[in-house]
């Protein structure tokens, strides 16, 4: 379910450049966890930009599996390609906030030669890009503890390394982004507990410690 609080209100500021976006066409909008933001092919007429949260963007396939092709945190924007229909279908994971524009709003004042804007688009576009390269490149690792670690360097990266992990999505969501099962996800991390690189907190598992990033960087190598 999505609650709609207004447009323009005043929140703060993300690790981003969103606040350099201006806010005179942007709309701000809460998700429930298990919220879909959009659907894969629906008219994409928006530009979402994550402000507090997370989103996962996923195909559904012919089989019933579910594919996530990307995660989103705050910072983050989606939706910015141009295309007629969505590719995927957007979910919030747990409670999100967002800013949301009309595309068409966005480019058209990017074509009245707002730099600073552009540039900024730029930027998270950019990083957009670089998700979905490191996202392939990790599907290629050879073995799945590879991909786990991969996994947990890529998101301990984009959180800014911090002392606790807080990973908002679940075991069943890395399976589906890893091509994985969530049996092999979870002994791939009970190995990394083992060689105590890290350690769990909390009843579901979601907070993880990282006690050795160097030897964690080095087991994405040598597996």
């Amino acid at each position: 379910m999505l609650v709609r609080v207004g447009a323009n209100k005043t929140a703060e500021p993300v690790p981003s450049q969103l606040s350099e976006l201006g806010r005179a066409f942007w709309s701000e909008c809460k998700y429930r966890g298990g919220s879909k933001l959009f659907k894969e092919a629906e008219p994409a007429s928006h530009v979402y930009q994550i402000r507090e949260g997370a989103v996962r963007t996923y195909k559904q396939l012919s089989d019933g599996r579910r594919q996530i092709g990307a995660f989103h945190l705050a910072g983050d924007i989606l939706a910015v390609e141009n295309c007629e229909t969505h590719r995927f279908t957007a979910e919030a994971i747990v409670d999100t906030t967002v800013w949301i524009a009309k595309r068409r709003s966005l480019f058209a004042r990017l074509a009245k030669g707002d730099i600073p804007a552009a540039n900024n688009v730029r930027d998270l576009v950019t990083r957009t890009l670089e998700h979905a390269e490191n996202h392939i490149l990790l599907l290629g690792c050879q073995n799945s503890l590879e991909k786990v670690v991969a996994f947990l360097l890529e998101i301990d990266r984009r959180l800014g390394h911090p002392d606790v992990m807080v990973l908002p999505m679940t075991r069943r969501d890395i399976a589906d982004y890893l091509g994985m099962t969530v049996e092999t996800v979870s002994r791939s991390l009970s190995v990394l507990r083992d060689e105590r690189i890290l350690s769990f907190r909390g009843t579901k598992q979601r907070e993880i410690v990282l006690h050795d990033r160097s030897k964690l960087a080095e087991r994405a190598t040598s597996v």
